[in-house]
């Protein structure tokens, strides 16, 4: 199994509202990154999210922890993703900033 991609993502906005901000935003990411992937799965359970979608014909699940002053992604990337995936990290860190920025 290849090293899953790591992105930790800093914010100051405290936990549950770091969750708030996830939880709302991320149904805009998938309006427009739907053409890229599809949600299977998506179980938050306090401030633990595990989702599995799928993309490129490929499956990719993992896991999302927030805590108070920053936010933990880690997914799990079969081989094909994986060569993908210095090209997307900063792509997800970018997008996941802009979520949780304060506004």
């Amino acid at each position: 199994m290849p090293q899953p991609l790591i992105v930790s993502i800093p914010h100051r906005l405290g936990k549950e509202e770091a969750v708030r901000r996830l939880k709302s935003g991320l149904g805009n990411v998938r309006t427009s990154y739907g053409h890229l992937f599809n949600v299977q799965e998506e179980s938050w359970t306090g401030d633990h999210l595990q989702f599995r979608v799928s993309a490129l014909g490929q499956t990719v699940s993992g896991t999302l922890d927030v805590l108070e002053q920053q936010v933990n992604l880690v997914v799990y990337l079969p081989w094909l993703l994986a060569k993908l995936a210095n090209a997307i990290q900063p792509l997800v860190r970018k997008e996941g900033t802009l979520l949780l920025e304060k506004k």
